[in-house]
């Protein structure tokens, strides 16, 4: 029997015309092969450029731009100098020795609370005494001789007056005359000498009682015992200079001696409002600066001032030689608008600047504003913004995205 090969195309014409399909041959399956293997290489081909281009654009397409922003709020904003302190008493005193000798006992210890003289030590009143005793038997000594010149000079007054009676009468000659009248003025002169001696004796006397006096030393002052620089039994030589043996100090109120660079001190002034912390305490002080000393510290090259002011310190909360970060408060708002004090870069307190506003739309506007008082963190604005309008800080470049893609906010 003979075959005969149909083509596909014939096989389609027949189908179309309502004739029935002959069976595929071993040719019309290969050529469907051909075509499915072409369809999919096809496919293939065009998911390859897809991703390319994908890729492309992704590292090589046009950049988005966002933008960091921050609500404007109310809030309160202050300008301040920062600078470092030192806590010490408003009220100290030195208390030394005034007499020599050793120091025999002492009374009290460091952190003892003491009232006005009360006795703090004591120095071996031996020397004191002795020398009291031998000041003492000098004025006798002269208050001794001081009378046998008043007796003498008593003598020589008898005989100077008898002598002028008789040499008015002729009796005795000029020459007697005048020897007892020197007689009465060296006897005169005598006792003024001895009297001048013994006012210097007595006064000897006074200081011989005061030096024992001074043998026990007592509190000039209230307040607390912060330092001891002598210990018991140790020998002092107050010939030349009083040695400190303590210091008693007020610490009822703390001065703080804020060190301002030469920078900032030409923004500071007497009654200005000041605060500080101390480390591991949060909480804060408040004060008025009370005076600013003319003479510099130079500590490292660098130029300070000494502004001082007192805190009171009722719970001795305070100690000497605390360290104290304070702020100086030169201006101050309550209630004002706040933006971000990055918004507005080194635009200075009282000047005009320009900022960029994300409106609602999405769209950036350039406004000009005033700026009020400026910290670090924030600037108060008087002209130009009105509350919860978004101020960009800065923009922030995203590679690969659609120029209509988010923005980046902060704040409400």
């Amino acid at each position: 029997m003979e075959t005969t090969n149909i083509s596909p195309v014939a096989k389609s014409a027949a189908t179309a015309n309502g004739q029935p399909a002959t069976p595929p041959t071993d040719d019309h399956l290969k050529f469907r092969a051909f075509l499915e293997r072409r369809r999919l290489w096809l496919i293939g081909a065009l998911l390859c450029a897809g991703t390319g281009a994908l890729v492309y654009h992704w590292a090589f397409g046009k950049a988005k731009v966002l933008y960091s922003t921050a609500a404007v709020e109310r809030g309160d904003i202050e300008s301040t100098v920062v600078a470092a302190g030192i806590l010490q008493p408003v009220n100290y005193v030195d208390v030394g020795a005034q007499t020599s000798g050793k120091l025999k006992s002492l009374k009290v210890k460091r952190g003892d609370r003491v009232v006005a003289d009360q006795l703090l030590a004591e120095i071996d009143p031996v020397l004191a005494d002795t020398a009291l005793t031998a000041a003492n038997a000098t004025l006798e000594n002269m208050t001794s001789q001081r009378a046998l010149k008043q007796a003498q000079l008593a003598l020589t007054k008898v005989l100077r007056d008898r002598n002028e009676e008789l040499y008015t009468d002729t009796v005795i000659s000029k020459n007697d005359r005048d020897v007892t009248r020197t007689n009465f003025d060296v006897a005169s002169a005598d006792v003024a000498a001895l009297s001048a001696q013994m006012k210097q004796a007595s006064a000897a006397v006074d200081t011989a009682k005061a030096n024992l006096g001074y043998t026990k030393i007592t509190a000039p002052m209230a307040g607390e015992v912060v330092s001891i620089s002598m210990l018991e039994g140790q020998t002092l030589n107050a010939n030349q200079q009083a040695p400190n043996i303590l210091r008693i100090a007020d610490l009822s109120t703390m001065t703080v001696w804020a060190q301002v660079s030469e920078a900032d001190i030409v923004r500071v002034k007497v009654g200005q409002d000041v605060y500080f912390t101390v480390l591991g305490q949060p909480r804060r002080w408040n004060g008025k600066i009370r005076q600013i000393l003319p003479s510099p510290e130079i500590i490292n090259n660098v130029v300070f001032y000494d502004a001082l002011f007192d805190i009171p310190n009722p719970e001795r909360e305070l100690n000497i030689q605390m360290t104290a970060q304070v702020f100086i408060v030169l201006a101050q708002a309550k209630g004002a608008l706040l933006i971000p004090a990055a918004a507005i870069g080194n635009a200075a307190e009282g000047t005009a600047t320009n900022v960029q506003v994300l409106k609602a739309d999405g769209a950036v506007e350039r406004r000009a504003i005033k700026i009020g008082i400026k910290s670090e963190i924030s600037a108060e604005v008087t002209e130009g913004l009105k509350e919860k309008e978004q101020v960009v800080i800065r923009e922030i470049t995203a590679p690969g995205t659609k120029k209509s893609a988010l923005t980046v906010r902060k704040g409400p």
